[in-house]
């Protein structure tokens, strides 16, 4: 036979073979077809099988039973909200049951009166032998005092949106780590493909050798494509364990403790614009906390002006200040009666210590409204960088599904080819990396996508 009725002959032989592997539906000697359409499709709750299902709420929640920052945030709320009701109690008249018994060196003289007892030394001092049983009841009114409920008010509001602020930070650092674990178990299943697939291509090549089909030089670049895909996979588990470690020392006492992530199978749609613009503008907490914060340094402001008004101190005493303890005198005379007094206190002259407190807080408020103005602005750049990213991150999902459709077509009609003999081992090769990055490309944008929309709903308030 001739050269040139081989060459005639070949093309023929060449498509017989490609039309019996398509009938076979790509299945045959080294084609991996069906573990390619099997392999694409598996979700990455299938990679850790053991431990129960955790969602990301109830992550969130578990989180903050065990994060510390946040249970000091929480504590400083409940500290701030008693500090209110301490303020509120000052405007209050205070009552004391006051007990006091006084003795007082004589100086040797009796009175002629009658008395027994000598006088005493100290002419502050009534009687040698005093006792004093009285009930107490002190007001103090002033504008300091009405100022500081309004103080403390304005403060527990500071307390509360920090708190919240220290809430949604927990909640952005367990959505990362929670993604993570995702992304990481996605990109696991990746690797177990590509490992699977590389060995598959390492045992049709070296087939394919000894049947004298094609050269050594076919295995060696597909022992090498294999040892790559090993190292992949060996660094894939070991990123998952890290990203279940990362996760669980918020989740469990035991961060070793099993489980699984369940991430919907269809993420939620994207908000429009509008009404993510009006939910940041009401629920944003480090809005509200700035917002509180300028409050906060007028009444401190209003509170130190204060200083400069006069306080009248009112006190009502009734009870027993005698020489005997009881309620009549030997000699027939009640000793039970009460007292009253008004204090006004007009300050006058504190050498400026006032006037330099009122610049104080004066000081401090400036900064806090330069602190509120700069909330405002990083809140408009926020939601303008949030919202683009999660649109073009939602815009991809679909493209990025069709990339992994269509390397996958891709590898099984290059494996096809090759096993024909009209594909060379580099086409396969390239192939099977394309599917690789097609496929772990898909796994960065869903958590890409599940990131932007988390971070959304963080400003607006909605997680």
């Amino acid at each position: 036979m001739t050269m040139t009725g081989q060459r005639l002959r070949r093309p023929t032989q060449i498509g017989l073979a490609l039309l019996v592997c398509a009938v076979r539906g790509g299945v045959g000697q080294g084609l991996p077809a069906a573990p390619i359409a099997s392999t694409v499709q598996v979700t990455p709750a299938q990679t850790t099988p053991d431990g129960p299902v955790i969602t990301l709420t109830e992550a969130i929640e578990k989180a903050r039973a065990n994060e510390p920052a946040f249970a000091a945030a929480v504590a400083a709320s409940k500290v701030a909200g008693l500090g209110q009701s301490i303020a509120r109690a000052a405007l209050l008249p205070t009552v004391i049951y006051h007990n006091q018994f006084l003795y007082t060196q004589p100086n040797g003289v009796t009175p002629t009166a009658g008395s027994t007892q000598p006088s005493p030394k100290f002419i502050a001092n009534n009687t040698v032998h005093e006792y004093v049983s009285q009930g107490m009841v002190t007001e103090t009114i002033g504008l300091q005092q009405f100022n500081a409920v309004s103080l403390a008010s304005a403060q527990a509001a500071v307390a509360q949106a920090e708190l919240e602020v220290a809430r949604r930070g927990l909640v952005a650092t367990v959505v990362g780590l929670y993604y993570g674990v995702s992304s990481s178990s996605a990109k696991l299943t990746v690797a177990q493909r590509a490992a699977a697939e590389a060995a598959d291509f390492t045992r049709q090549t070296t087939q394919r050798e000894a049947g004298r089909e094609v050269a050594h030089a076919d295995v060696v670049k597909a022992k090498l494509q294999q040892q790559q895909r090993d190292r992949d996979l060996a660094d894939a588990t070991v990123a998952l364990s890290k990203a279940r470690l990362e996760l669980g020392v918020l989740l469990n006492p035991d961060p070793r403790t099993p489980y699984q992530v369940a991430i919907p199978a269809d993420p939620p749609a994207l908000a429009s614009r509008a009404e993510i613009e009006a939910a940041a503008a009401k629920l944003n907490p480090e809005l509200r906390s700035a917002l509180a914060q300028v409050r906060v340094g007028d009444l401190s402001v209003t509170a130190a002006k204060a200083a400069f008004l006069p306080d009248l101190a009112l006190n009502y005493s009734y009870g027993i200040d005698a020489a005997q303890f009881a309620a009549n005198g030997p000699d027939g005379v009640r000793n039970l009666g009460y007292a009253a007094s008004a204090t006004l206190d007009i300050p006058v002259w504190d050498w400026f210590s006032t006037a330099h407190k009122v610049k104080q807080s004066q000081i401090q408020r400036d900064a806090a409204k330069i602190v509120l103005s700069a909330t405002q602005r990083r809140l408009i750049a926020q939601l303008d960088e949030f919202y683009a990213e999660a649109a073009v991150a939602q815009s991809q999902l679909a493209s990025l599904d069709e990339s992994v459709r269509t390397a996958a077509e891709s590898l099984k009609l290059t494996r096809m080819r090759y096993t024909a003999g009209e594909a060379t081992v580099l086409e396969v090769v390239d192939a099977q990396n394309s599917l690789t990055t097609a496929e772990v490309a898909r796994a960065d944008g869903s958590v890409r996508y599940e990131t932007a929309l988390a971070q959304l709903q963080l400003l607006t308030g909605t997680i």
